[in-house]
């Protein structure tokens, strides 16, 4: 009874997150180093294709170590899952994987299935920033650009123009807009002396040339 028979065949542009229990034939392009695990496991990361797109292809033990560039396999009993925001295609338990020949195959390496996605993430809830804290951070990242912009507005609002011909220090009460006024004297006594000189006496010597 061939196993692949039962199965759904599948194109690597088709493949999606939870997809499993397919079969798939591609070529390999490129095979990964071995990462040593524990209890003397490794594992292996190829990249394969079919006429239709490549991803990326994660192998334990022996069968990775016994996969070539330019081997055409078909995977049976094959599923999808996402790996470090990366769409990855893993053979189930059980699975089998078949040579079934070499270099002859159309293949399409523009379109990789298994290039970073973000959207990925959500589905398992591993993305960066999610959760309450982001939401919490975001609201009041928002509001603080609000308030940044309302001061912005304020601080760009120009100011009332000062008609010509009138004081300027009493139309402003900016600092900016006051003309500077000239400093008072250090002698207290002049002060006094000079309002009366410059006052009731001015007064009496007006007084005197009208009567005279």
């Amino acid at each position: 009874m061939n196993l692949a028979n039962n199965l759904d065949t599948v194109h690597i542009k088709d493949i999606r997150p939870g997809l499993k229990n397919f079969s798939i034939t591609f070529i390999v392009l490129d095979v990964g180093q071995p990462v040593p695990l524990k209890e003397n496991r490794e594992v292996r990361t190829l990249k394969v294709a079919d006429s239709t797109a490549c991803i990326n292809l994660s192998l334990w033990d022996e069968p990775g170590a016994a996969i070539s560039p330019g081997d055409i396999i078909r995977l049976n009993k094959a599923y999808a899952a996402v790996w470090r925001s990366a769409l990855t295609l893993y053979s189930g338990k059980n699975g089998d994987i078949d040579k079934i020949g070499e270099f002859c195959l159309v293949f399409n390496e523009q379109l990789n299935m298994s290039e970073p996605n973000l959207n990925f993430t959500n589905t398992i809830g591993n993305q960066p920033g999610s959760g309450l804290g982001a939401n919490v951070n975001n609201s009041l990242n928002n509001g603080n650009a609000n308030n940044i912009g309302a001061l912005q507005n304020r601080s760009s609002a120009s100011l009332p123009v000062p008609q010509s011909g009138v004081d300027r220090k009493n139309t402003s009460r900016y600092s900016g807009d006051r003309e500077r006024e000239p400093p008072m004297s250090s002698n207290k006594h002049s002060g006094k002396a000079g309002q009366r000189g410059g006052g009731r006496g001015g007064q009496r010597n007006i007084i005197r040339n009208d009567k005279r």
